[in-house]
């Protein structure tokens, strides 16, 4: 009697030993490409400006500030209406304004809500600072001024949700078609008849149509202040179908294999793409934030919801997720089989039907046959 408890192999301590191995990498992988890019963010270079007429004590003022301002930031010395077009551009994250009024100089802290609220936050603690100290020499300097105000004004000012909604509506776009579209696929692999091209095509606008329309929901149940207008509906919309899109090529081609490229750039990209990339080490900006495609769509909807629709980072997400869109099409729609053998049954357990007559495969066929052919004289 055969006994049925299954012995351990002889590679059991190997492959336990490999399986850890493995978990460890994954681990410090993930790690390194994640957290560690918050771990090791610092200052180093924020483009900021400080603005003030031309000639005068104020533009001297101004200068001096540029050369005192260490590797955390770097300054540019501009005037008032360039300080404004470069924070509008998102050129600089924050302007440091030196005014003559009439009850004499004053110092202004101008930042907009419109420009990363990292990038914004650091700029602002870094001008503040570097205001107040501008102030007093002010005040030292100028008779009968006692106390040089500084103020702080905020551009396109909005609450948490417009600081944070941006980035989470581009992980949701994500993680929304994602779902969908490894959903399509499992299901389908299963019932054995993978979807056509048209099926695919129908299935991207559907789930990019519903996936946008709970984004805009979201947004709005968030905050109602926020702008959701046509360009915004549209850019929301675009980000989905290109999303939605890329993934279902990828799983075309690839099958659920492919979820081990896209989910994974779930947790990397989102990561970085809210950082600074004056705060992120050279590596991280290199290798990761320059790239991913969420920064592009998250920087270019924080500017369309705070009202700034003519931002340079609306146009280029633009283009780059049409880029997107049409890179997904192009893999949904790359001819691999024909159209016969991609909607061909095909059967979960992998067993291949090679055509053999059903009478063949009935029990004690193949010994009539002999017997037959043995009574017309051919041996078999």
């Amino acid at each position: 009697m055969v006994d049925p408890t299954p012995r351990p192999s002889r590679g059991g301590g190997r492959l336990v030993v490999l399986t850890a191995l493995l978990g460890a990498l994954a681990a410090t992988a993930l790690g390194l490409l994640t957290f560690g890019a918050q771990a090791t963010a610092k200052p180093n270079g924020i483009p900021v400006a400080v603005a003030a007429p031309e000639g005068g004590p104020l533009r001297l003022a101004a200068e001096q500030v540029a050369t005192r301002g260490g590797e955390a930031v770097d300054w540019r010395v501009t005037t008032p209406r360039q300080g404004s077009e470069l924070l509008a551009d998102k050129d600089v994250y924050g302007v440091l304004e030196l005014r003559q009024q009439e009850r004499g100089p004053s110092v202004h802290v101008v930042v907009s809500a419109a420009v990363n609220p990292a990038g914004t936050q650091v700029a602002q603690q870094a001008l503040t600072m570097t205001g107040q100290a501008v102030a007093q020499r002010l005040a030292q300097a100028t008779p009968g001024a006692a106390v040089v105000p500084v103020e702080v004004e905020t551009l396109h000012g909005t609450g948490a949700a417009g600081r944070f909604a941006p980035l989470a509506i581009s992980a949701l776009a994500w993680v929304g078609g994602l779902a969908a579209g490894a959903s399509l696929t499992l299901l389908s692999t299963r019932g054995g008849a993978m979807p056509g091209r048209g099926s695919r095509i129908t299935h991207v606008l559907v789930t990019s149509t519903l996936v946008a329309g709970a984004m805009l929901g979201l947004l709005a149940l968030w905050d109602s202040s926020l702008d959701l207008g046509a360009a915004t509906v549209g850019f929301v919309f675009l980000t989905a179908l290109a999303f939605a899109a890329v993934q279902a090529g990828l799983l075309r081609l690839l099958g659920l294999r492919a979820m081990a490229v896209l989910g994974p750039l779930y947790l990397l990209a989102p990561a970085v793409a809210g950082q600074v990339p004056e705060l992120l080490d050279s590596a991280y900006r290199t290798l990761l934030w320059s790239w991913t495609p969420f920064r592009f769509s998250t920087e270019a909807l924080r500017s369309l919801l705070l009202g700034t629709p003519h931002a340079p980072d609306v146009a280029v997400g633009a283009w780059v997720l049409a880029g997107l869109l049409v890179a997904g099409l192009v893999m949904v729609l790359w001819p691999t089989r024909s159209a016969a053998e991609e909607t061909q049954p095909q059967s979960p357990d992998g067993i291949v039907d090679v055509g053999v007559d059903k009478a063949d495969r009935l029990p004690g066929a193949e010994g009539k046959r002999s017997a037959e052919d043995g009574d017309a004289g051919v041996r078999r």
